[in-house]
């Protein structure tokens, strides 16, 4: 069975490749106009990667279901929730179960899907909530109730003994006795919109408390390290004085915002519901339009700018999804269709094999197997609305 459906999605990869598809690194030259619609050579190019990547990750799967499994069961739930959403292959077929049931091995007691030690609680319990949403929210209802009720207890606020008025208060970090910073916020969010939590719940609102104090936005966040700052930006996190992963501005004390945490920071107050007249929206549309490429996690110092470079893909498709728009400006007055640039970016970078890897092994990109989920999960969010 599993054969056969990878030697499908290869042929399907291949008729594509046949139908005039090339794999073109560089989007259009910045001269041409963009246009709101996905061509369809574009669309044929687009499930060309899906296919290869998708029959990449099948041949990767271990006997016992897992990807990677040795790190825990954050990967394989990635994979698995990736897998889930690609058309030939979906929540049905025996890769997926067979991840799903991996996954599974590491549910607890307390709601939580987490390895040995539980060094990361509320991630692990994030991925494998957006995995079992995707799967089957019905079949996985209890689980997916008990996983939300998990990573909410996870979330610091007054359960904690943490004020409103604490820096630390609404962030998520990787478990009970870790700092919250804005990575493991997002993945909290993201997880539990998957899984249909109503934008109401008040789980929300409290991370937007935290997450407007990762911006490096004097006039709207109250932290000392934000004041007088224009940036729009967003850094790693606000909690014991501030970190950005980007360290500081050059010739400069001030913390230094970039790519990756400013459109996971941008997704996560959509999901919060703030709008795009939002001075806090509006700072990092700006910022985005001032910093945009995909060449690189942009504003991030060069020695480090392709660190968790799938990761930037994955959040930068999210959020512009997230916003609604089709086209973003840049700050010389460009227009870009995001969809069809990362489309192009991602043909690029695919490997021989269908896979992806980043040489700059950090954050276990190094790992096939995580990179070419990233990947699968960024093209998904391209898929244009009235298609979904």
């Amino acid at each position: 069975m599993t054969d056969r459906r990878i030697a499908a999605l290869l042929v399907a990869a291949a008729l594509l490749g046949t139908a005039g598809v090339s794999a073109a690194p560089d989007g259009p030259p910045a001269t041409q106009p963009a246009t709101a619609a996905l061509d369809e050579r574009l669309h044929r190019q687009r499930a060309q990667i899906i296919a290869r990547a998708s029959a990449f990750l099948l041949t990767r799967q271990d006997r016992d279901g897992a990807w990677a499994g040795e790190t825990g069961p954050g990967i394989t739930a990635i994979v698995t929730r990736a897998l889930a959403d690609v058309p030939e292959i979906g929540p049905r077929h025996p890769a997926v179960q067979r991840g799903v049931a991996f996954v599974e091995r590491f549910a607890h007691e307390d709601g939580g899907v987490y390895g040995a030690g539980g060094l990361l609680k509320s991630y692990e319990t994030s991925v494998a909530l957006a995995m079992f949403a995707r799967v089957d929210r019905d079949r996985f209802a209890a689980r997916i109730q008990a996983a939300r009720d998990f990573v909410k207890a996870l979330q610091w606020d007054e359960g904690e003994g943490r004020s409103i008025d604490d820096p630390w208060y609404g962030g998520a970090g990787y478990g009970r006795h870790a700092r919250p910073d804005l990575s493991n916020t997002q993945v909290m969010l993201q997880a539990l919109r998957d899984s249909g939590l109503p934008e109401s719940d008040p789980a929300y609102r409290k991370a937007l408390v935290f997450v407007q104090r990762c911006q490096m936005l004097g006039e709207h966040n109250d932290q000392p390290f934000a004041r007088g700052s224009t940036q729009g930006g967003f850094i790693y996190t606000a909690a014991n004085g501030g970190e950005s992963k980007a360290g500081t501005l050059p010739d400069s004390a001030e913390l230094r915002s970039y790519g990756s945490m400013t459109y996971a920071a941008f997704k996560s107050m959509i999901y919060a519901g703030l709008q795009a007249d939002d001075p806090r929206i509006a700072a990092a549309l700006d910022w985005i339009g001032r910093h945009w490429t995909l060449d690189y996690n942009p504003n991030m110092p060069e020695a480090q700018s392709r660190e968790g470079l799938f990761y930037y893909y994955v959040v930068f498709a999210r959020a512009l999804e997230a916003f609604g728009r089709d086209e973003i400006t840049d700050a010389r007055g460009r227009r870009h269709n995001w969809r069809a640039e990362l489309i192009r970016k991602l043909a690029g970078l695919q490997q021989d094999d269908g896979g992806f890897r980043n040489e700059a092994d950090r954050w276990f990109e190094g790992r096939p197997e995580l990179a070419s989920a990233y990947a699968l999960l960024a093209l998904q969010a391209t898929e244009e609305t009235e298609t979904k």
